[in-house]
């Protein structure tokens, strides 16, 4: 059977971004009237059309958009990033008159949870949160038919739209940051291994220390929960020389890092200096509070929204890039402590 043409098809044809195909096919303002008609050509020639799912507006739609979570159900409710992010995702479909179905998945189950979702026809489109390395679910989804959007970088070569905040400067600035304090000895301690922003993120922690002809720090991982980074800090502070500061991959291992350091004694940021990741509500409230940073999350689940919901609803949208993650300088992070002052 031949491959159902793409709005990369379209672009390569007219040439043309696929954000201006998704601008023109959509009937968004400010392109060009002669560009609107190449687009419009090259799509008539190639015969595309919109997806299933914004075909099956005439015969009607499970009015939801799914949020497939694929880690211990346990560890979902201590992550604060994912009720800001979906509250930022209900503040677009509540307009709508769409609903959020959210489905928890261990890992040997995910595949078949999504094949479930397109035979029953329960939700209209998904997104894709926590990419992974060699990640199955771009090819997956594409097949089942069933409109996403990914929300991260993805490594893969997949026409899935994306909705992407880069999260390395920020850490960079948080290494730099740390080191004009005067800290030579700086950890870190990272999220999943074969989650694309968890590698992005220790790398760009890497980057940051060989920038400053640093040598390379230590780094632990933490699974991005709250015992995952208590267990990293109580490593890193029983070497036998401990860093004098931690990056930590995201905010709830930072917290649990900073009360194992407060429990063996340690003041911060007077003996050891902590950075988060994510800035969500409870990092200003924190003791010290925490510096971090900030990816807004429900900003990014407002945007991953609009963009789904336009893809059901019109077969196609543009990627979206996010401003980027920012610094946010607070009180968990001070001048180095002299060694041996400990």
């Amino acid at each position: 059977m031949a491959r159902r043409p793409t709005i990369a098809d379209v672009a390569q044809l007219a040439g043309v971004s696929r954000a201006t195909v998704s601008f023109v096919l959509n009937n968004r303002p400010g392109v060009a009237l002669a560009t609107q008609q190449r687009v419009r050509s090259a799509a008539e020639e190639l015969g595309w059309t919109p997806s299933r799912s914004a075909r099956a507006l005439s015969t009607g739609r499970a009015r939801a958009v799914g949020l497939v979570l694929t880690r211990e159900p346990e560890l979902i409710g201590t992550d604060p990033f994912y009720p800001a992010f979906m509250a930022g995702i209900e503040a677009v479909i509540s307009e709508t008159g769409d609903g959020l179905m959210l489905q928890m998945s261990r890992p040997g189950d995910e595949v078949e949870t999504y094949r479930r979702l397109a035979a029953d026809r329960r939700v209209d489109g998904v997104f894709l949160t926590d990419l992974r390395q060699d990640d199955p679910r771009p090819a997956l989804v594409t097949e089942l038919g069933l409109p996403a959007v990914a929300v991260g970088a993805v490594e893969a070569d997949t026409d899935l739209p994306t909705v992407n905040l880069d999260d390395r400067p920020a850490v960079r600035s948080a290494v730099r940051h740390l080191i004009e304090l005067g800290h030579r000895d700086i950890a870190h301690v990272a999220g999943p291994e074969d989650f694309v922003h968890a590698r992005r993120r220790r790398q760009a922690w890497a980057d940051a220390l060989s920038e400053a002809g640093l040598p390379s720090g230590t780094s632990l991982p933490g699974g991005f929960t709250a015992e995952g980074g208590a267990q990293a800090t109580r490593a890193l502070l029983a070497r036998s020389s401990p860093p004098t500061a931690i990056v930590y991959g995201n905010d709830l291992s930072a917290t649990a890092g900073m009360a194992v350091a407060q429990e063996a004694g340690l003041r911060l940021p007077e003996d050891l200096s902590v950075v988060g990741f994510d800035d969500v509500p409870l990092a200003s409230w924190t003791s010290p509070p925490l510096t971090t940073c900030r990816a807004n999350p429900a900003s990014w689940g407002r945007a991953a929204a609009q963009a789904l919901v336009e893809i059901i609803e019109q077969g196609t949208t543009a990627d979206v890039e996010l401003a980027p993650a920012t610094l946010v300088i607070r009180g968990s992070t001070g001048p180095a402590p002299v060694r041996g002052g400990r």
